[in-house]
This record gives C-alpha cells, sequence and structure tokens, in this order.
C-alpha cells in the first residue's frame, strides 16, 4: 500500500537529532507518510518529550546517546531492526557546533568534535546501517549539511568546514553503494532551529532581507524536501547536495 509522496507504507527510518528542529520536522513528515520512525538524541527527557509530540504510539520510539558514541549507534541500529524489523532510511540530522570566531584562532579540541559528530559519526551511522540492514536489503541515507558547506561564512568555519566534507562524503559513498543504496544531502541556509537562533535571533527581519524570497527558512521546507529524497520519487538521484537557502547562495558578494 502506497503513503504519501511516493514513500510505500512499512518503511523504516532512524533519524539522529530528531527531538526538535529539522529532525523533528522530518520524523513528523515520514510518520505522516506511513513510515515508522527511530529518532536519537543525547537526553531521554527530550526524547519522550518528542514521542509525545509525535503522538505516533508504537510506530515510533527512541534511543538515547551521543551521535559520535560507536556504542550509542550500535546499540540504535540493533534496536531499530530488531523493534520494526529493517531499516530503510536514516537521516544523518544531528550536528554541533561549540566554535564561533575566526577559524585561525579556534580551539582544537572544538574543531575535533565538530568533526567528529558532523562528519565521522554520520560515516559511522552509516556503516552500522550497511552491515545491519541496507548491505543486503538496499535503502536510503539523507545528510543533513548546511548551505555553509559551499562557500565560507563568518566565524563558523570549522562547522562548515565539516559540512564541506560531509558534502564531499555523500558524493564517495554514493558511488561506493550504489545500487543498492542512494545518498544525497540537503544544504539548508538559516533555519528557524533553537540550534541556529545565534545566526538570527533580535535581528530575524535584518537576516531576512539579505534571503532574495524574503525570510528565513522553517524545519518543515527542509522536511518536505527531505522526504521527497528518501522517497521512491528520487529514485535516480544519488550523490546530489539540494541547496535550500531561499536564494541567498545565488547572489554575488
Amino acid at each position: 500500500m502506497p503513503g504519501a509522496e511516493g514513500m510505500p507504507a512499512g518503511r523504516v527510518a532512524l533519524v539522529t537529532g530528531g527531538t526538535r528542529g529539522i529532525g523533528f520536522a522530518i520524523a513528523e513528515e515520514l510518520l505522516g507518510a506511513g513510515a515508522s520512525v527511530l529518532l536519537t538524541a543525547r537526553k531521554q527527557d527530550d526524547l519522550d518529550a518528542a514521542l509525545e509530540g509525535l503522538g505516533a504510539g508504537e510506530r515510533a520510539m527512541g534511543v538515547a546517546g551521543s551521535s559520535d558514541d560507536g556504542g550509542h549507534r550500535a546499540s540504535a541500529v540493533a534496536s531499530c531492526v530488531a523493534r520494526f524489523g529493517s531499516l530503510d532510511l536514516l537521516v544523518n540530522n544531528a550536528g554541533t557546533n561549540p566554535q564561533y570566531g575566526p577559524l585561525v584562532e579556534a580551539d582544537l579540541g572544538a574543531v575535533a568534535k565538530i568533526m567528529d559528530v558532523n562528519l565521522v559519526a554520520p560515516l559511522g551511522w552509516i556503516q552500522e546501517a550497511w552491515r545491519a540492514w541496507m548491505g543486503a536489503h538496499g535503502g536510503v541515507v539523507l545528510n543533513v549539511a548546511s548551505a555553509g558547506g559551499l562557500r565560507p561564512g563568518a566565524h563558523i568555519g570549522a562547522y562548515n568546514a565539516s559540512k564541506a566534507a560531509l558534502i564531499h562524503m555523500t558524493k564517495q559513498l554514493a558511488t561506493e553503494l550504489a545500487p543498492g543504496v542512494r545518498i544525497n544531502a540537503i544544504a539548508p541556509g538559516v533555519v528557524r532551529t533553537r540550534f541556529a537562533r545565534a545566526l538570527f535571533e533580535g535581528r530575524e527581519e535584518e537576516v531576512s532581507a539579505r534571503y532574495p524570497l524574503g525570510r528565513i527558512g522553517e524545519p518543515s521546507d527542509a522536511a518536505k524536501l527531505a522526504v521527497f529524497l528518501l522517497s521512491d520519487n528520487a529514485s535516480w538521484i544519488t550523490g546530489e547536495t539540494v541547496t535550500l537557502d531561499g536564494g541567498i547562495t545565488q547572489r554575488p558578494w
């Protein structure tokens, strides 16, 4: 029985960093399309609140832990397959950015943390999903990158570098995992989330004016694109990063 937007009912998704913002919106959209969803996040309280907000009952579950912890990744993937019987869709959304300021002055420990969470951990999740299910049965991966991975930006150079590397890794793995597994990425601009609030809070009108479409993004904007790329409607798309930024990267410097 087909679900909404080209998503066959019964698909199973694992969404990292799924308790708020873009991750929560993607989980909500996937559930609406008929999928079952496992969410991960660092705090159990946040997971409990998110699951209550989703109201999906037995079609949603959460596993707490840090995305850069290999044991957590293995446990979450195993729990997903045990509970729902498969792992068809993986969304690498969890991210961090403890560095703000000139990259040349950045604390290298903070830079290493950014790379561990934003680049190494997504690879680890893909490896776990491949070993547990996708290598034998196929599947789809979506990496949440950033428009900052496409061009330099002030103050968040380490974060942008990690997302640029994630975009390249998406292309690399698309060649390695085909034809059984498709892998794409989205590159959002500033989206109204708690994670991004330092980029717009208190000056949203000013920030919005920089965007040709006149506003910052909403989590639902990213979620609708994400679910399209995860669905069978995108079955001939792999290795691509789709920019979702209200047109800002099209503006001249």
